[in-house]
């Protein structure tokens, strides 16, 4: 059986931060990457940030540089998505993913195995 699971999410004021946390078990612990999406109401999912365990590669999303920091090891520990600077656009439902791929992954499609998601709502 293969479990992700999403923590940390909230509603928060402009400007905040919150530190979002994904665990992984079953199968998924074997993944190569981790990516974080994100999914507003009636909007795409949206990729937000990943790394690549292998060598700690990061990749992230233009409007979210300089703001989120994805940090992990591997799948077996928690992988975390520090979200600072928080605006309204960030609000939505944010959910990780693994993936057997490595490298820069941005399609929802090159993922495995999703959680179901936390809520982020930013309010001013």
């Amino acid at each position: 059986q293969v479990q992700l699971v999403e923590s940390g999410g909230g509603t928060v004021q402009v400007g905040d931060s919150l530190r979002l946390s994904c665990v992984a078990s079953g199968r998924a612990l074997s993944a190569r990457t981790m990516g974080w999406f994100r999914q507003a109401p009636g909007k795409e999912r949206q990729f937000v940030a990943a790394i690549v365990f292998s060598d700690g590669s990061t990749y992230y999303e233009d409007s979210v540089k300089g703001r989120f920091t994805i940090s992990g090891d591997s799948a077996k520990k928690p992988v975390y998505l520090d979200v600072s600077s928080l605006n309204a656009e960030d609000t939505a439902v944010y959910y990780c993913a693994t993936s057997y791929y490595s490298g820069s992954l941005y399609r929802v499609n090159e993922y495995h195995y999703w959680g179901q998601g936390t809520q982020v709502t930013v309010s001013s």
